[in-house]
């Protein structure tokens, strides 16, 4: 089974929330959330998947600490 990481929660202002592994990732507002709600539902997971990755852009980039042990 493919790993799915992001998710998304349409809001009630007309925006959208994409998370990743249950943590907030971005919020699309305007024109980028109606585009995105307008794709999302006719598309199949893996394209979803791919489509909130675009979303998110590149926001880890590989310089993130890790906690100390």
């Amino acid at each position: 089974m493919k790993e799915r990481p992001f998710s998304y929660r349409s809001r009630k202002d007309g925006s959208v929330a994409i998370f990743w592994r249950n943590r907030p990732a971005t919020v699309l507002t305007g024109m980028l959330a109606e585009r995105f709600l307008d794709a999302a539902p006719s598309a199949s997971e893996d394209e979803r998947q791919l489509l909130m990755a675009r979303a998110t852009g590149n926001f880890k980039r590989g310089n993130e600490r890790k906690g100390r042990r």
